[in-house]
């Protein structure tokens, strides 16, 4: 007695193939030199053995650009920050996205809510008396206290954002 045996189909062995492919697989951990150009990672290991540091934020990703079983030791990322950066390829990471990307859009509902993420009220300088802030004081909404054309503040006197002035004030004549 002769068995026959059933030849798959070319759909079904293909459908075989891309589940057994873990690098094709979401949520997969392996090293950078596994995995292909192009693909989306995140939870990424500075070091070989160190654990991830980087892209672990909600809804972040990185980019791998350069081909990472090269005989180079290093592949380059690019960092949801627009960074590019070389990695050990025996550094492992997460294929796919981090979830949850409508974390940062969050609207807050009441005060109370970002004082329990730990956000402190922040005032103006300008809504300030004289002794709290060097904007502090004047009449109305007045945008140095005292003399007109004062520089920006910080909170202890010293220039913020135009910097100490270096330039001499007055020619000398000769």
């Amino acid at each position: 007695m002769v068995e026959s045996k059933e030849v798959p189909s070319l759909k079904s062995m293909m459908n075989q193939m891309l589940t057994l492919d873990i690098s094709s697989q979401y949520g997969s951990c392996m090293p950078l030199s596994n995995m292909r150009i192009g693909m989306n990672i995140h939870n990424i290991e500075l070091r070989p053995g160190q654990g991830g540091k980087l892209v672990r934020a909600a809804g972040t990703s990185a980019k791998i650009l350069t081909e990472p079983n090269r005989s180079a030791r290093y592949c380059e990322i690019r960092l949801p920050s627009g960074e590019k950066r070389l990695i050990d390829k025996r550094c492992q990471a997460t294929i796919g996205v981090v979830s949850n990307p409508g974390h940062g859009t969050k609207k807050l509902r009441k005060a109370g809510q970002s004082r329990w993420l730990g956000i402190r009220p922040t005032v103006r300088g300008v809504a300030m008396n004289p002794v709290d802030h060097p904007h502090g004081g004047g009449e109305g909404k007045s945008k140095s206290s005292g003399k007109h054309g004062q520089v920006s503040r910080t909170p202890w006197g010293k220039p913020t954002k135009s910097g100490y002035k270096t330039a001499r004030t007055k020619k000398r004549k000769i």
